[in-house]
């Protein structure tokens, strides 16, 4: 963080607590190893805690850390002054870094702090082109957080820009610390030891993700009075996750911090009806808001938005398989995040207060055997596979959830936003 970006009471208590923030994110995020080498993203306006994480990091054992800074508003002015042709190329030197980071084993670790706005007004066309030659340049980089063959967490931290939409009204130095509080509250740093807490919260989704994997759902239907109404059925090979992950070797890692979430990836030609969302999604620093998606046969057919409708029209067309889902997750409407009454503008938080769907990349890890298959034959068995993976959230105080089986027994699974019948 910048100075000005630093809460007026830099008390011994948010220090503290800024440290065991960032503890977390190394040990349980990430879970550093000894000699393992750390990637760090982190922008320029939160080098401060970028350098606190790097300390903890290398007191863990970390071999090398690298950091890669990036500058959201010279960004912008990429996208305002460089021609379409720029972006569908990504530089030589960073697919060279980012598929290195991945060959060399390294644990991923992106901190987000972005203006929820700061991209508004930008063309489209370039921020898909940025994306595409992003995915092509960088497959081998992708493939291995795909196939878990790579430890990766995003965490945020503070930014004025970011509080600032989060906190209207008050000073940009409450803002900021407000901000901070709510970032500890999410991650659980109130608790003594937020490692295991964290320990304990992953244990918390496997009599779940347990009880759904069981049930060996066919497809689940979604109704609420927004105007959801639809159907979308998962594969027979699906896997229900949530509370964190594993890789290959055997490491495991939260991908999120903070997450409350159980998911799956669904089939990718079987989604029928429209879904309304129930909250803004914030997408390349562009909002998207009061907005709808129609889907038959898998592909989303129509959409409307009362805000960022070209936005949403550029994820959707991605590529060719951008209109189609790659996840389907499960949270109650009572969830630690939507019971603190903020509204993020922030995918990663704003996701772990609704339950949502996302257009795009499907889960390898979500299929049975998935992780051990190639791209293709996840492809032919239903997993979706795409440039883009974007969450939205359709959860509601009065959704209704069903899991349907293959024999056509059905059972529900939400009941008013929040868990039901079994599952409760």
């Amino acid at each position: 963080m910048k100075n000005t970006d630093r809460p007026t009471d830099s008390s011994a208590c948010f220090e503290s607590n800024l440290e065991k923030y960032a503890r977390l994110i190394v040990e349980s995020g990430c879970n550093v190893q000894q000699g393992q080498e750390l990637f760090l993203t982190a922008s320029v306006e939160t080098a401060d805690f970028a350098r606190l994480v790097t300390r903890i990091a290398y007191e863990r054992g970390a071999r090398h850390v690298t950091v890669r800074y990036t500058d959201e508003q010279i960004s912008r002015m990429h996208y305002d002054h460089c021609d379409l042709a720029v972006f569908e190329t990504m530089p030589e030197w960073a697919a060279m870094l980012n598929n290195s980071m991945a060959r060399e084993g390294a644990a991923i670790l992106s901190i987000i702090s972005e203006d929820p706005e700061i991209m508004t007004g930008i063309d489209p066309a370039k921020a898909v082109a940025n994306a595409r030659a992003s995915h092509l340049a960088c497959s081998e980089f992708y493939d291995a957080l795909d196939f878990g063959r790579n430890v990766w967490c995003i965490a945020g931290a503070a930014s004025s820009a970011w509080a600032r939409k989060v906190f209207p009204g008050v000073s940009e130095s409450e803002a900021v610390a407000k901000l901070w509080d709510a970032i500890f509250t999410t991650a659980r740093i109130g608790d003594a030891d937020p490692v295991a807490a964290w320990e304990e919260h992953r244990k918390s989704f496997a009599a779940r993700t347990k009880l759904l994997n069981e049930q060996r759902f066919d497809a689940l239907r979604y109704r609420n009075g927004a105007g959801t109404d639809f159907t979308v059925g998962l594969t027979d090979k699906h896997l229900w996750n949530g509370g964190g992950d594993t890789t290959q070797g055997g490491t495991p890692f939260f991908p999120n911090i903070p997450t409350e979430e159980v998911f799956t990836t669904p089939d990718r030609l079987r989604a029928d009806g429209a879904v309304v969302s129930a909250m803004p999604l914030i997408h390349n620093g562009t909002l998207i808001d009061s907005f709808s998606i129609t889907f038959r046969d898998g592909k989303a057919v129509d959409f409307s938005a009362e805000q960022g409708y070209d936005t949403l029209k550029s994820i959707i067309e991605t590529d060719e398989n951008s209109c189609r889902l790659g996840e389907v997750a499960l949270v109650p409407f009572a969830s630690p995040i939507r019971e603190t009454g903020i509204l993020f503008y922030n995918t990663l938080y704003d996701e772990n207060a609704s339950c949502h769907l996302a257009l795009g990349q499907g889960f390898p890890d979500c299929y049975e055997g998935g992780t051990e298959m190639d791209a293709e034959s996840l492809f032919e068995a239903g997993v979706n596979k795409s440039a883009t993976h974007v969450d939205f959230m359709i959860g509601t105080e009065d959704l209704r959830i069903e899991g349907i089986k293959a024999d056509g027994s059905v059972l529900p699974i939400f009941e008013n936003g929040n868990w039901a019948g079994i599952f409760a």
